[in-house]
C-alpha cells in the first residue's frame, strides 16, 4: 500500500508510491550513450582560449598549465550588478529593484569533462571557490540571500554544456528558504534541538538510507525524499552558514561531492541533475536552530498536474532501496 511521508525540513508530504515503485536499476537513463562533446569548442565562451567571450573576471585559480577555475560575471544576469535596492508599495503591489550579484563559476578548462569525473584536488579547489564567492557576495549591503547552484543537463535547466556552477545573490530572502527556517525554528522551540542534527542522528542510527558517512559529513537519501534518488549532504558539526566551513571540512565535503556524484554518474548513467547549497547568512552562522546543507536532485521524473495542484510529490522509488543501490554503485570505471 502507498504511504505518505512528511519531510520535516520542507514541511511537504510525499506519496511513496509503493505499488508503482520502480526498481533502482530502472532509473538508469542511458545518458552515457548521448553524443559526445569535444574537449574544446570554438563557440563556447567558457573554453580555455575563449576568455574574451566572457564578461569581467572576478577570480582565477591557475597553475603552470593555465587557469583551473574562473569566476566571471554572468553575461545575461538575472539581477543587475549596478543600482540601489529600492522598495516600493502601491496597495497590494510590492516591488524591489532587481539588484544583486550573478556570477558563473567555470569549473574546468575542458568542455566535455563531467563534474563527477574531476579529481579530488579539483573538487577541493571548487569548494574553496564556492566559499570565497559566497562570503564575497554577502559583502554587498544590498544582498539578503545567496544561492549557489548547478544545473547539469538540459532537463535540469542548463544551456551551456561546459561544466559550471552559478551564484545568484538576491535583495530579498526567498519564501522557500524562509519556510525551511521557520520549520527549523518551530522544531527548536518544541524540543530545544536542531532539526538537522536530529535527522543526522536518526539516519546514522538506522543506517538504511545512508550513502556515505565520514567524520564530518553525512550523505543520505531522506526518509521522505521528494523525488527518486534525491540526496542531502549534511555537515555533522552544527553550523547555520556554509561560510563557517573549515579547511579540513572543505576537503571532506569535496570528497562527499565527488563520491556521491560519481555514484550517480555510474549508477544512473550520468542523469541530468541540480544541486543547491542551502545556507543562512555568514552573520547567522552561530544560531542554534538552522543548519546549512547541500541538496542534489537527479532529474529522473517530471512534475505533473497533481504536483502542481497539490504541492505534494509522488516518489516512485523507495528511499531505502535507492540508498542501498547507490552504496553499491561504483566510483571508478
Amino acid at each position: 500500500m502507498p504511504e505518505l511521508r512528511l519531510n520535516p525540513v520542507t514541511r511537504e508530504w510525499v506519496i511513496i508510491a509503493t505499488e508503482r515503485a520502480k526498481r533502482p536499476m530502472e532509473f538508469k537513463t542511458q545518458y552515457l550513450q548521448r553524443p559526445g562533446q569535444p574537449p574544446y569548442l570554438a563557440t563556447c565562451p567558457f573554453c580555455a582560449g575563449n576568455e574574451s567571450k566572457t564578461p569581467e573576471e572576478h577570480l582565477r585559480l591557475a597553475d603552470a598549465s593555465g587557469w583551473r577555475i574562473r569566476v566571471v560575471a554572468n553575461k545575461y544576469p538575472a539581477v543587475a550588478s549596478d543600482g540601489e535596492r529600492i522598495r516600493k508599495q502601491d496597495g497590494i503591489k510590492k516591488t524591489v529593484s532587481g539588484v544583486g550579484v550573478h556570477e558563473v563559476i567555470i569549473e574546468h578548462q575542458r568542455h566535455n569533462l563531467s563534474t563527477a569525473l574531476f579529481d579530488q584536488k579539483h573538487f577541493e579547489d571548487i569548494v574553496s571557490v564556492y566559499k570565497n564567492r559566497f562570503v564575497e557576495a554577502y559583502r554587498d549591503p544590498r544582498v539578503e540571500h545567496v544561492i549557489i547552484f548547478k544545473n547539469h543537463g538540459e532537463s535540469a535547466g542548463t544551456t551551456v554544456v561546459h561544466p559550471h556552477t552559478q551564484l545568484i545573490a538576491t535583495p530579498v530572502v526567498p519564501v522557500q528558504f524562509r519556510d525551511r527556517v521557520q520549520a527549523a525554528m518551530h522544531y527548536f522551540d518544541d524540543t530545544g534541538d536542531c532539526l538537522m542534527c536530529a535527522i543526522i542522528k536518526r539516519e546514522r542510527d538506522e543506517k538504511i538510507r545512508v550513502v556515505v558517512d565520514t567524520d564530518n559529513f553525512l550523505s543520505f537519501i531522506p526518509y521522505a525524499a521528494l523525488s527518486p534518488f534525491h540526496l542531502w549532504i549534511f555537515p555533522k558539526r552544527h553550523s547555520a552558514a556554509f561560510s563557517n566551513i573549515s579547511v579540513d571540512e572543505s576537503k571532506e565535503l569535496a570528497y562527499h561531492l565527488k563520491t556521491v556524484l560519481l555514484k550517480v554518474y555510474w549508477g544512473l548513467d550520468d542523469p541530468d541533475y541540480n544541486f543547491v547549497i542551502r545556507s543562512s547568512r555568514p552573520q547567522d552562522a552561530g544560531n542554534e536552530y538552522c543548519h546549512w546543507y547541500i541538496s542534489i536532485v537527479p532529474r529522473l521524473t517530471k512534475s505533473a498536474g497533481f504536483e502542481i495542484g497539490s504541492g505534494m510529490y509522488i516518489n516512485t522509488s523507495l528511499p531505502e532501496e535507492s540508498a542501498e543501490f547507490l552504496r553499491a554503485a561504483k566510483t571508478s570505471e
